[in-house]
């Protein structure tokens, strides 16, 4: 029987424009400079700007569609090894968040592991948040932390930067061939 909160019912959102976004601060990590760089923000919010409002929500839940994506992929990249990727890799999500109180609020913590556990357990992570009402402004910022913070375990566990970008890349390609 199929979950009301199954991926097929939820929309895909602007994938393309929340991995741009998603990759740029990936690169500005590990090119040293600090997610905070003004230029790089400068940037993003004329980015954000030009969505408007529709725009905005499509990119949200495009982040939704990533992070379903990355779970789908660690929660197969664990199964190889026998491993349960909520038991490894909701932990080291939530040490992290926790880690970092100016971008992301204690309180925030707890929905972005459901979000996060919902997708590894292969419901839609936009689905499973929008049950509790509509998303907050404070859940944007931590939403976007969940999403690099889990490119980034990908990235780790494969030891090339890029990778968890050009998985995403290679199956949006994919997709609009089809």
């Amino acid at each position: 029987m199929s979950s009301p909160l199954s991926p097929q019912h939820a929309p895909v959102g602007d994938v393309g424009a929340a991995l741009m976004l998603i990759d740029s601060q990936l690169k500005a990590v590990h090119n040293g400079r600090t997610a905070t760089d003004p230029e790089q923000q400068a940037l993003i919010d004329q980015f954000t700007a030009s969505l408007g409002p529709e725009g905005a929500n499509d990119v949200l839940d495009g982040a939704c569609t990533l992070i379903y994506m990355f779970m789908t992929w660690l929660r197969k990249a664990h199964e190889d090894v026998d491993k349960d990727v909520i038991e490894y890799v909701v932990p080291t999500l939530v040490a992290s968040m926790r880690r970092m109180p100016r971008s992301v609020r204690p309180e925030a913590i707890p929905i972005m592991a459901g979000l996060v556990i919902a997708a590894g357990t292969g419901l839609s992570p936009n689905l499973w948040r929008k049950q509790y009402g509509d998303w907050t402004e404070e859940e944007m910022t931590p939403l976007e932390v969940t999403t690099f913070l889990l490119a980034e375990h990908i990235n780790r566990i494969t030891e090339d930067p890029d990778f968890a970008t050009r998985m995403v890349a290679e199956a949006l390609s994919r997709s609009d061939e089809d």
